[in-house]
């Protein structure tokens, strides 16, 4: 418990001073985001770990204050007549009376602490005369300040005690605003004026920001400082009466970083997701003295924003790796203590950096929460492979803890979702053996998603292969990147779709100009489920299923034509047509919907005052925009019955008000007169040429309103009755169109299952086109994919270098790299700088690639499937966990010797550098035999530690390792001497060991100064003559590396 303590002058009141610091050290409380401290108990719901904070300010008692003086009037009027009270700022409403008079008490004196020495009891100096009032004594009790009991202000303090883990922000009229200790807050993070306002009778602190401002705001709080806010919405009491009838609030949702619906500020291109981690519990019959098994964890993970609803089991080490896949932006913990288990999650998840939340289960209400037994365990994203026919698997079982994790993640959403929360269907089973496993290190190490110096997506995988022209295809793209297949056939599908688009380029362009102006059909039919929507989410709704058809159609024209020129090729279009006549049939939603939908054309008013509110997309299509209720109409009037009926009368009326406009401009001889309408003025009779309106003020039906320097305005009765007729029946009409916009939303709603179905084969078939796009523009080929441990690449390349190089106008040196049986583990040795890293980096992404679906930067390719890539690359620390450079590399290594099995890719760099030179020989020495004699994967190692080549057994002619290394092969790389001392590097990989690192070369390059050159060039050539001195060590180096694999098992 922390108590932050504040000096303040001394009170007059004993009484006020006592409640003010026992108050604020009982109910003052201040969430904070410290994610080591226990949970709240007040609320039940979800939020981060809370850290109790009191603020306390001594007061003084009268026991502390023998020698003070009874009478005293040097006290500041703020602390002695109007006291805060109880932690919620509030103070006496009026203004205070300022006094100078001089005071006995000493200046040391006049703030003292609870523990310091008491003053002496000796009697105290007779008090100084002073003119006036006579003073107050110190003892005299002052004025208690209880909490406002204004309607809203009993709102905002219930909603704040309900919910003390959230920033509340509360509707009113135009504006949100925060009251109390909690705006002070919320005025430092946004960065915006803090004042105060009096309510009932008190002053309390406040801020606010219009309505507009809302999602920038919003944004701020949520993703910028990860915090909860509850959003307070006012409801009308009496819809008739608008504000006059008074207001209702209630808080209708709680916004959470992982919780977002349709905020403008999310990223269309990165899927928002929220994850509940649940760990399972070890048997209750597993006896004591038995060693327990590895522990599972349940995850379940949700884009809201979506409704892709995931579940998978994993174990703890492999949470780490699953977390970085997902990404996500919020994760769940239960507060049920677990003990160690729950620790190393805990641990694991914040390594990571990301936010945690907790959520008590024991608030979970069991009709609330319901999770599946089962979920179809085919991924979303297999559609093409169903498409070839493959067998349809049966619905898995959900394990215990993943059951429990869909349990903490639905609860989670309900008590903060509130009234937006969606109908759920059954979530994903994600299988571990179905997708390639990519560890944490590697994803970041291979800037699979971003750039390891820029943190974004810039000079990553993604942003060079990405050639996707929707939003919703990009997020596909990240996830195939980041979990690529293992099934053969679902990877050949792919494959051959993006070889039939490439075969086609005309097909080609005229499907990705078509797939320009498709919307994000998931996102909208996902906020059509949770209530929301607009009617130009409707439109968009309308125009993407057309564009669905169209691409059909444009599909189906093409196959008619190759057709009509003969049945070769037929073929080639398995996958595509299987993949098109999964796309369900919506063009009857879609031409009820067109059909319904007017366009949006202004009913003419000519009203200069009429100002338009804000655009809002979860307000109802129509929206009055002037006291006439005059608006945009959104629905057609032939829609139904009632609507024509309403429409008709509706011009009816304006067409009397046009008659009556243009009678009284004749008979008044005023052609500038004009009906009108305004908030402030009502119904009213306008002149804009003052001159005219003589006539107006002769006659008694016109009452004067208003009047300019050229202007005036007037009220008629008859124009009044007639305007009150429209204002009827514009509202009748937008409360018609609102009933016909939920009927069509309830029919897109119905439609969802189908329009989800069809919007994930578009994406499909745009990250297809995109595929053929990156093969034209970049010469990628298509790589075979087998079912076997071979991996032969021909001039591969990094398509990440490739393409910088390309930028800067210089070109890329491709490289075969070829695993075999015989030769499963290569030791790549050479210079610095000669793209070595880049040959193992570049290995790793090209099965990377063909395993996602795509062609691969080579000439030829033949790859084996890979379940698993590790990489152990790059040199960082962690010192914030106390881990040196060389402890993160051991850690790194360590993972990948434990987990890499026969199907698996490795790629390793320089290990064992960050050490004397023989403990990183025989760390090196011992990783590359445990890879070869223990996992058996393809693997590629990267050293300078030469004397490592002894040990396994060089042999210069075969370029191999001797006796148990004899399938270890040897590459390396040059650097290509030129006359006056120039060099350069070749990049190009022979069979062989380098033995000379040329080191001195790049410090040469990297600006080094001549002199400390020249000093360690003659350091290098005496140690290179001790080292020739020591030729015959090889011969030791090469029986010590037999005598060690002989004395292992």
């Amino acid at each position: 418990m922390v108590a932050l303590f504040r000096r303040t002058p001394p009170c007059s009141s004993l009484a006020c001073c006592a409640k003010r610091s026992l108050s604020l050290y009982f109910s003052r409380r201040f969430v904070s985001s410290n994610p080591r401290r226990g949970p709240e108990e007040e609320w039940p719901g979800g939020h981060r770990t809370s850290m109790h904070v009191y603020e306390n300010t001594p007061s003084i008692l009268a026991h502390e204050l023998p020698g003070i003086v009874s009478e005293q009037r040097d006290i500041s009027t703020e602390a002695c007549v109007a006291p805060e009270d109880a932690g919620l700022g509030l103070t006496k409403a009026g203004k205070p009376r300022k006094r100078r008079t001089k005071s006995h008490l000493p200046p040391e004196t006049t703030a003292i602490e609870p523990d310091s020495t008491p003053i002496s009891n000796e009697a105290p100096p007779p008090p100084a005369k002073t003119r006036g009032r006579k003073p107050k004594s110190i003892l005299e009790p002052a004025e208690e300040v209880d909490p406002p009991t204004t309607p809203l202000a009993v709102e905002v303090l219930s909603n704040l005690a309900r919910y003390p883990h959230c920033i509340l922000l509360t509707r009113v009229g135009q504006f949100y605003e925060s009251y109390f200790d909690q705006a002070a807050e919320v005025a430092r993070l946004l960065n915006i004026k803090l004042t105060k306002k009096s309510w009932g009778g008190q002053r309390i602190l406040m801020c606010g920001f219009p309505l507009m401002h809302l999602n920038k705001y919003l944004k701020m709080l949520v993703q910028e400082h990860h915090r909860f806010v509850a959003m307070c919405e006012e409801f009308p009491r009496d819809p008739s009466l608008g504000a006059k009838g008074g207001f209702d609030r209630r808080v209708v949702r709680i916004v959470t970083p992982g919780t977002l619906i349709d905020e403008p500020f999310l990223n269309p291109y990165e899927n928002n997701y929220l994850l509940s981690v649940v760990p399972a519990f070890p048997p209750s019959d597993l006896a004591s003295d038995a060693s327990p098994p590895p522990l599972n964890v349940g995850l379940a993970w949700i884009d809201v924003s979506t409704g892709e609803f995931y579940t998978k089991s994993t174990s703890l080490s492999g949470l780490r790796d699953e977390l970085v896949r997902i990404s996500p932006k919020e994760v769940i913990l239960t507060q049920t203590p677990y003990g160690g288990e729950m620790d190393l999650v805990h641990k694991a998840i914040l390594e990571e950096g990301y936010l945690v939340s907790y959520f008590d289960t024991s608030s979970i209400r069991p009709h609330t929460v319901a999770p599946p037994a089962t979920a179809p365990q085919t991924s979303p994203d297999d559609l093409t492979s169903e498409a070839e026919g493959a067998e349809a698997m049966l619905p898995a079982t959900l394990a215990d803890e993943e059951s429990k994790a869909v349990e903490l993640l639905t609860a989670f959403m309900h008590a903060n979702l509130m009234e937006h929360m969606p109908s759920l269907s059954s979530p994903t089973k994600e299988a571990s053996s179905g997708r390639m496993q990519i560890d944490a290190h590697t994803v970041k190490a291979l800037e699979i998603r971003e750039s390891i110096r820029e943190g974004g997506t810039t000079g990553s995988l993604l942003s060079v292969v990405k050639r996707t022209v929707t939003s919703s295809g990009t997020r596909l793209l990240a996830r195939w990147l980041c979990s690529p297949s293992t099934s053969v056939t679902e990877i050949n599908a792919r494959q051959s779709l993006v070889a039939f688009f490439h075969a086609r380029p005309f097909l080609r362009q005229d499907l990705v100009q078509i797939l320009r102006d498709a919307e994000d059909a998931t996102r909208i039919v996902q906020k059509f489920l949770l209530g929301r929507g607009s009617f130009y989410d409707l439109s968009a709704i309308c125009a993407t299923i057309d564009i669905w058809s169209s691409i059909k159609e444009r599909i189906l024209v093409e196959q008619k034509v190759e057709q009509s020129d003969g049945p070769n090729g037929d073929s080639e279009w398995t996958s595509i047509q299987a993949l098109i006549h999964r796309l369900a049939d919506l063009g009857g939603l879609a031409s009820r919907i067109r059909l319904a939908l007017a366009q949006r054309e202004a009913t003419a008013l000519g009203s200069e005052e009429n100002a338009e509110e804000p655009p809002h997309e979860s307000l109802p299509p129509a929206q009055s925009k002037n006291p006439l209720g005059l608006t945009e109409w959104t629905i057609k009037p032939e829609f139904s019955r009632e609507l024509t009926r309403l429409h008709t009368t509706l011009q009816s009326l304006l067409a009397q008000r046009e008659q009556l406009e243009r009678r009284l401009q004749i008979e008044y001889n005023a052609p500038s007169l004009t009906l009108r309408a305004s908030p402030g003025q009502g119904m009213y009779v306008h002149i804009a040429r003052k001159k005219e309106a003589s006539k107006l003020r002769a006659d008694k039906d016109f009452v004067p309103l208003s009047e300019s320097g050229s202007t005036c305005t007037f009220f008629n009765g008859e124009w009044a009755k007639l305007a009150a007729g429209i204002s009827e029946a514009t509202s009748a009409i937008s409360i018609a169109e609102k009933e016909a916009f939920d009927c069509l939303r309830s029919e897109v709603v119905a439609h969802s299952n189908d329009i989800r179905r069809n919007a994930r084969i578009i994406d499909e078939l745009d990250v297809t086109l995109a595929f053929a796009d990156l093969a034209v523009e970049m010469r990628f080929v298509r790589p075979i994919v087998t079912d076997s441990s071979s991996y032969h690449v021909v001039n591969g390349r990094h398509p990440t270098v490739e393409l910088g190089l390309l930028t800067s106008g210089r070109g890329f040196t491709p490289n075969t790299v070829t695993f075999t049986p015989d030769s499963q583990l290569h030791i790549i040795t050479g210079p610095n700088m000669a793209g070595k890293s880049t040959l193992l980096r570049q290995t790793a992404l090209i099965a990377i690639l063909a395993q996602t679906g795509s062609f691969v930067p080579a000439e030829r390719a033949e790859i084996g499937i890979v379940d698993r890539v590790f990489s152990r690359i790059g040199a960082k620390d962690d010192l914030f966990r106390d881990r040196s450079t060389f402890m993160v590399e051991m850690l790194e290594a360590g993972d990948i010797l434990r987990r890499a099995t026969p199907r698996s890719l490795v790629i390793m760099d320089e290990v064992g550098r960050g050490t004397t030179v023989e403990d990183g020989l025989a760390i090196a020495f011992a990783t590359v035999h445990h890879l070869l004699s223990v996992n058996g994967c393809r693997a590629m190692f990267a050293t300078h530690f030469h004397e490592l080549a002894d040990m396994l057994g060089y042999n210069p002619e075969t370029h191999k390792g001797l006796g148990p290394f004899s399938n270890i092969a040897f590459y390396c790389t040059d650097v290509d001497e030129i006359e006056d001392g120039l060099f350069s590097y070749s990049h190009r990989l022979r069979p062989g060991v380098n033995r000379d690192s040329h080191g001195l070369k790049v410090a040469r390059l990297a600006g080094m100064p001549d002199v400390a050159v020249d000093v360690a060039r003659s350091a290098l050539a005496w140690l290179k003559e001790r080292s020739a001195q020591r030729i015959g060590r090889r011969a030791e180096l090469h029986a010590l590396g037999q005598v060690l694999v002989s004395d292992r098992p």
